[in-house]
């Protein structure tokens, strides 16, 4: 009996701190810390919010790149986050996050720019060489500061950051300076449908796929020859997919020697 009023205490205690503190920003949520979530605001995370981060995925030891957090979907009025690194170090960019506790979280709740809300952030790596982890956490309010089935969050994908002592992809940094490119699609997230730009610099093989988070290859959007030029395609999950489902894509374009792969989301 005491040992679960114990458990009740140790629970009513954080959601009172994590309410009292969100104006503020909050740590110790993310599955680096066990996968405790915003329960402030409920008790399990709903798909209906998706949280993805966007950057590099591989830095030199002991150097910093420029990262940024997105949040898509529940209440869409304001949002907040918490993010954690296994090993290396977050800093902020500007005033709308802060470092608790080693750990990365908004100072205010951040309001949505149409349908997204963003933070952006410093990742330091370590003087090792190893594979480090980004672990995200953000919930989406209302701001009628009463928590309630209105108020969603989720985890985000675990992001993960290879720890290098040399750049990588000389070959392909040559090619994207000849003029090889593969844009970002437009808009993203997107429903029903998106755009994707490229440019090939020389007349050969062109192919532009989409994959699944399983890899698995879902719709061909280009498999021909093509002359050099800029080229815009539209991916349209409804029509392209048997089944889609929302969630996050890959998009990936091969021409010749050159390969890149860029991320997209879509929203049911």
């Amino acid at each position: 009996m005491k040992i679960n009023l114990l458990i009740f205490i140790v629970f009513l205690s954080i959601i009172i701190y994590a309410n009292i503190n969100e104006s503020h920003g909050i740590v110790g949520l993310t599955k680096r810390d066990g996968g405790i979530g915003c329960l402030c605001h409920d008790l399990t995370p709903t798909d209906s919010v998706i949280v993805w981060i966007d950057g590099p995925d591989s830095v030199l030891r002991n150097s910093s790149a420029q990262y940024k957090l997105f949040m898509t979907g529940g209440a869409a009025i304001a949002g907040g986050f918490n993010l954690s690194s296994f090993f290396g170090e977050l800093d902020s960019v500007d005033t709308l996050t802060q470092v608790l506790f080693g750990e990365l979280t908004h100072t205010s709740p951040n309001p949505f720019q149409d349908d997204t809300v963003t933070w952006n952030f410093f990742y330091t790596a370590p003087d090792s060489l190893l594979i480090d982890t980004l672990y995200s956490v953000a919930n989406s309010v209302n701001l009628d500061s009463i928590p309630s089935d209105l108020d969603q969050w989720n985890f985000g994908e675990n992001f993960i950051v290879n720890v290098i002592d040399q750049p990588v992809y000389v070959e392909q940094q040559d090619l994207l300076a000849k003029g090889f490119v593969l844009h970002q699609n437009y808009p993203n997230p997107f429903n029903p449908s998106t755009k994707i730009g490229f440019r090939i610099v020389s007349t050969g093989y062109v192919s532009l796929k989409v994959y699944d988070v399983l890899g698995n290859e879902v719709a061909t959007l280009v498999n021909e020859e093509k002359s050099a030029g800029d080229y815009e395609v539209e991916f349209s999950p409804e029509s392209s997919i048997q089944h889609p489902s929302s969630g996050i894509y890959f998009y990936k374009l091969e021409a010749g020697d050159f390969v890149q792969t860029k991320k997209l989301i879509f929203m049911k």
